[in-house]
């Protein structure tokens, strides 16, 4: 079945909705424990399996895309997250919601292998065009706690889930009528070459895997936690879940545009350079967003913020360069597997940690520790020559 196109825009909006809808839990978990009876620590813990599916079914769906199309997998994204969302928001008992959750995780590991390929199938400022997208992911994290600390305050955590998930179905049909057919792009024959791993991919794959496993838990735990360690760590400004959730969501909100900024550098300078410069914000940044609290805690984070988004378009950037077309789905999906998976170990980590007496500060420690070996991935990673960049991006 051959795929359609659409506009990077309906693309974007999907990526929001991704990240919002697998962050729902993070926001309403402790109401939902509450509801439960089970203490944040504990009910934080059944959302794990959604974050481990989060990553483990990117190589399923990519396959599917494959199989039948990148456009219909991403059509089913929409209708699936939205109906297992409502399904979470009318559960009855903790295992039916886990399996909910589970199902979310499920239906939003389709976006990053299928929606990341459809949009560098078209070879045209890619850095920039990903640093846009990753922004609306991010923007997608940053409402999160925001529009859930807000329905909070007037509803319930059940509203929290089944709101948002009408809104994906009714966003699925306004996808579905925006899908165009590729009549329009005349097949031309592809060079031997163009279909070639670019020089030294080896080590740009290994560069990969490492940034994307130590990217991944820090990424995962500095979205899930960060709400909850504002509510507990910002007393002199306020305790208000509201407050602290629209905290969150301005941190999260001004650092997702330093993707643009990013994106912009590796379309004219050494992703190796910007990613040693990203891993070392973070080594420091983090650290120290461990030692304050109060304002000086949240400027901390924004600066830290600034260079976890930060990373985000640089591996898909890089992909784009070493992997042609063909391959790059199948790559993508190990890479976001790698990275959810990774990110999924947040959650049993932190509620183990929590249950034995640490402190949710001391996470950002052992998460400062992890920057170093994106520091080492950068190290490895080779640095492109103009040449060699300018012909990869002509045979693309």
């Amino acid at each position: 079945m051959r795929s359609k196109k659409v506009d990077d825009i309906f693309l974007n909006i999907s990526h929001f909705l991704d990240h919002f809808m697998m962050l729902i839990f993070a926001k309403a978990a402790y109401d939902a424990g509450t509801n439960f009876g089970l203490s944040y620590e504990k009910i934080i813990f059944f959302g794990t399996l959604g974050f481990i599916f989060f990553g483990g079914f990117a190589p399923v769906a990519s396959y599917l895309a494959d199989k039948f199309s990148r456009s219909t997998l991403m059509v089913i994204f929409h209708f699936g997250i939205g109906s297992s969302a409502i399904a979470a928001g009318i559960s009855d008992s903790i295992s039916s919601l886990t399996c909910a959750l589970a199902v979310i995780g499920v239906f939003a590991a389709i976006y990053h292998p299928v929606g990341i390929a459809m949009l560098l199938s078209k070879n045209e400022k890619t850095g920039l065009r990903l640093g846009i997208n990753g922004v609306f992911g991010n923007m997608g994290v940053a409402a999160a706690p925001l529009i859930v600390g807000a329905i909070l305050v007037f509803g319930d955590w059940r509203m929290c889930f089944i709101i948002p998930g009408v809104l994906c179905i009714f966003y699925g049909i306004i996808f579905l009528l925006s899908l165009k057919d590729e009549t329009a792009i005349i097949a031309q024959p592809r060079s031997k070459k163009s279909e070639n791993f670019a020089q030294n991919w080896q080590w740009a794959l290994g560069s990969i895997v490492l940034s994307t496993l130590s990217g991944g838990f820090i990424f995962g735990a500095m979205t899930f936690i960060v709400p909850r360690y504002f509510e507990i760590s910002l007393p002199s400004i306020s305790t208000s879940v509201a407050i602290t959730g629209a905290l969150a969501s301005l941190v999260y909100a001004c650092a997702s545009f330093a993707q643009i900024a990013i994106g912009k550098l590796i379309d004219k300078y050494s992703p190796k350079i910007i990613l040693l410069c990203i891993a070392t914000g973070q080594i420091t940044f983090i650290f120290c967003a461990s030692l304050y609290s109060d304002w000086a805690l949240f400027f901390t984070m924004s600066l830290a913020m600034l260079f976890v988004f930060g990373q985000i378009p640089i591996n898909d950037a890089v992909i784009s360069r070493y992997v042609p077309d063909s391959r790059r789905a199948s790559i993508l999906s190990m890479k976001f597997m790698l990275n959810l998976c990774v990110g999924a170990s947040v959650l049993p980590i932190c509620s183990y940690l929590l249950q034995n007496g640490y402190e949710i500060r001391m996470l950002f420690s052992v998460m400062s520790l992890i920057a170093f070996f994106i520091f080492l991935a950068a190290l490895i990673l080779p640095n492109q020559d103009e040449a060699d960049r300018m012909d990869n991006i002509a045979l693309k």
